[in-house]
């Protein structure tokens, strides 16, 4: 007998699990649900295109738009398309200016980008993707996408994903690989859970990942965690390089020293 598909995880059925909770606001959800939907890729979009992301009917989309519209958060130019404006900077700001790792980082990842002249950075886990919190001021473009704060990838193919999946108890690890979508991006993705779930292990026993073009060829990418006082990894530093400009064994005996002494530094400042 043929299993039944299971039914696509979408921001509308997250909020629709919510619908038992008295206190629970799902006009509130809904309208972080739009926001969330802009990516980088996607600046721009519909009625009909962020009510297709969401899940969401479009005529609740619509009142969302026209809210965040009065309130300075989005606007269409063509009264079809909408965009997030600078405003929306101030949610991301009131995050990273509480947050002592973010400023803490920053002369680090300075340090290390001005030392090798890779590009150097750092992210939280959020949902199944990492978070950039940070990055080096000079940051040197080693992907084919432009990566900066607030920018979003797949923890299961990134080297700070990885050190970050590798920190988590053993029942949200596999509650993560029972839902993950893993996709091949390249032909050396580990992209079953069996796979991911074996470099895990191996991130686990080594203390740092790296990821050799499986998320872009390419691209090279060595991270260690940042842990603090009871161990848990809240955070991860990683450098970036091109696959032809810096060996595998470079990036072991010269890179990872220079990370762990920063998340050492951060493990401390978070120990007080």
């Amino acid at each position: 007998m043929i299993a039944p598909i299971a039914a696509p995880v979408t921001p509308a059925s997250e909020i629709q699990a919510f619908g038992g909770d008295p206190n629970f606001m799902a006009s509130l959800a809904r309208g972080l649900a739009v926001i969330r939907a802009f990516t980088q890729q996607r600046r721009q979009l519909t009625i009909a295109q962020l009510s297709q992301r969401t899940g969401i009917p479009r005529a609740a989309v619509r009142r969302c738009l026209y809210t965040l519209a009065k309130l300075g958060y989005v606007a269409s130019d063509d009264g079809r398309t909408y965009a997030l404006r600078p405003r929306i900077l101030a949610l991301g700001h009131a995050y990273l200016s509480s947050t002592p790792l973010a400023n803490a980082v920053q002369p680090l990842l300075d340090q290390i980008t001005s030392e090798l002249h890779e590009s150097s950075s750092m992210a939280v886990l959020e949902g199944d993707d990492i978070l950039y919190i940070a990055r080096s001021s000079t940051t040197t473009r080693v992907m084919s996408i432009d990566l900066g704060i607030g920018s979003r990838l797949p923890a299961y193919c990134t080297s700070m994903g990885r050190v970050l999946l590798a920190g988590l108890p053993d029942m949200e690890l596999q509650a993560y690989l029972s839902r993950a979508k893993l996709t091949r991006l390249t032909g050396r993705t580990a992209a079953t859970p069996d796979e991911l779930m074996s470099v895990l292990v191996t991130v686990r026993r080594n203390g740092y990942s790296l990821v050799d073009q499986e998320l872009e060829i390419g691209l090279r990418s060595i991270a260690v965690p940042v842990t603090d006082r009871e161990g848990r990894a809240v955070a991860a530093l990683n450098i970036g390089t091109q696959s032809s400009r810096v060996p595998v064994a470079e990036m072991e005996t010269r890179f990872l020293p220079l990370l762990r002494a920063a998340a050492h530094e951060l493990g401390l400042l978070l120990a007080r």
